[in-house]
């Protein structure tokens, strides 16, 4: 889908304040749940708010096409996220040097154990409530549990319930000091 159009270091796939932040995602919400955009008192901020009694009911998929590929070279995905105290999941589809794919799922639902399959590799969340940074190496997890090498991020799909500020990729493991301000979450002072 962006095969070779993405500028090199950073790209944005999502944005709460974007002005077409769903732009390029598949909504999906049963009757039980919504997706739809808050504001959270938090940050003084609107965000998209993910809710459903089962983490299933609700999501959003990029691409919003089934039969297109995201092609996202870049390997380190991260999220800007808060975790509402329920349970919530996301999974991210590769493709690796051997021309095949694997997914990787993040949740909180298993959060005590790892599951390796030969197609599906779950990551334990642990995170406390209120406003995180979630980053997964999708380059040393090929490496580390497939013996394999990255190529490209397929798919995302973002499972209920939680809040999502931003969603991007990056080339490398950065430090705080050395992304753009705008891919930071600024917290309001306290008065």
């Amino acid at each position: 889908m962006r095969k070779n159009v993405f500028p090199s270091g950073f790209l944005s796939i999502f944005y709460s304040l974007g002005s077409k932040p769903l732009q390029i995602w598949d909504v999906q919400a049963h009757n039980d749940g919504h997706v739809k955009t808050v504001f959270d008192n938090d940050i003084c901020s609107p965000v998209w708010e993910l809710m459903s009694p089962n983490v299933s009911l609700s999501s959003i998929i990029c691409p919003n096409n089934p039969k297109l590929s995201l092609g996202m070279k870049l390997p380190v995905l991260t999220m800007i996220v808060k975790n509402v105290n329920k349970f919530f999941t996301f999974e991210v589809s590769i493709k690796y040097d051997k021309d095949m794919t694997r997914r990787f799922r993040a949740s909180n639902l298993n959060a005590a154990r790892l599951n390796v399959s030969t197609s599906t590799y779950i990551v334990p969340l642990r995170l406390k409530f209120g406003w995180k940074t979630v980053q997964l190496n999708l380059k040393d997890l090929c490496k580390c549990v497939y013996c394999t090498n990255y190529q490209e991020t397929m798919k995302i799909q973002v499972h209920a319930s939680y809040r999502i500020r931003r969603i991007y990729f990056l080339d490398r493991v950065y430090e705080d000091e050395e992304l753009p301000a705008e891919f930071m979450l600024y917290l309001p002072l306290k008065q």
